[in-house]
C-alpha cells in the first residue's frame, strides 16, 4: 500500500511541475540541506530557481506557515512588508508584498494570487502563486513585477516530515545589477529556507489546525 502511495505521489509531483517542463535544470548548490537548482528561461537573462528541503513539519504546520502573511518579512529574504489584499476563501487569498533592495536598484513590489490545493490520496499539497500585477495601483518609486510563475510543493514523507519543492521564474522588470542577480539567486533561497526552518519551531505553527489540509 505504501509503495502504491509513494508510485502516486511521484506521478503526481511529474505533472504538476509540467509547466516547467521546458527547463534544463542544474544542481549550483547543497548546502545546509538545502538544494538549489537553477536553468536558462528562453527570451531571458535570468535565470528559473528550483529549491528543495526537508523540514520535520507536518503538512498543517508547513501549510500554517506559509499561509501566515503577517510573519512572511521575519524568513523570506529581503521581504519588507506584507498585507492581505483579499480573501477568496480559506484556501484562496490575494497579497501585497513589498521587496528591499540595496542601492542603487529600486524596492520591488508584487501581488500574488496563492491558491493551496490537496490531493486527496497522496496528501501532495500544492500552492500556486500567479501574480496578479493590476491588482494594485503602482507606487511611485517601486518597480512593479509583472511577470512570475511560481509553485510550492509539499510532499508528506512520513507523519513529522515534508520535502519541499519550490519553483519560481520571474522578470523583475527595470535594471538590476549583475551582482545583486546572483546574491538573491544564491544567498536569498539559503538565508529563507534556512530561516522557515525556525519559523516552524514555534508553537503556533505545531498547534495550528488548517480545515482544507489532512496530515499525511
Amino acid at each position: 500500500m505504501l509503495k502504491k502511495v509513494f508510485f502516486s505521489a511521484t506521478l503526481l509531483i511529474a505533472l504538476s511541475v509540467s509547466a516547467f517542463a521546458q527547463y534544463n535544470w542544474a544542481l549550483k548548490s547543497d548546502k545546509d540541506g538545502i538544494k538549489i537548482f537553477t536553468s536558462p528561461v528562453a527570451n531571458s537573462k535570468l535565470k528559473a530557481l528550483r529549491i528543495e528541503c526537508s523540514y520535520e513539519s507536518t503538512l498543517t504546520q508547513m501549510v500554517a506557515a506559509l499561509l501566515d502573511l503577517k510573519t512572511r518579512p521575519e524568513w523570506i529574504y529581503h521581504t519588507k512588508s506584507v498585507r492581505l489584499i483579499k480573501q477568496v476563501s480559506p484556501s484562496e487569498l490575494f497579497y501585497y508584498s513589498e521587496i528591499s533592495l540595496p542601492w542603487p536598484a529600486q524596492n520591488r513590489d508584487f501581488v500574488a494570487h496563492l491558491i493551496t490545493t490537496q490531493d486527496e490520496n497522496t496528501k501532495v499539497v500544492t500552492m500556486d502563486g500567479p501574480i496578479a500585477p493590476t491588482m494594485v495601483p503602482e507606487r511611485d518609486g517601486i518597480v512593479r513585477v509583472k511577470s512570475s510563475i511560481s509553485k510550492w510543493l509539499i510532499i508528506p514523507v512520513n507523519k513529522s516530515e515534508v520535502k519541499v519543492e519550490y519553483t519560481i521564474q520571474l522578470d523583475p522588470g527595470g535594471a538590476i545589477p549583475a551582482w545583486l542577480t546572483n546574491m538573491f539567486a544564491s544567498e536569498g533561497p539559503t538565508q529563507s529556507f534556512k530561516a522557515l526552518r525556525q519559523q516552524l519551531k514555534k508553537l503556533e505553527y505545531k498547534t495550528a489546525h488548517v480545515p482544507f489540509i489532512k496530515n499525511y
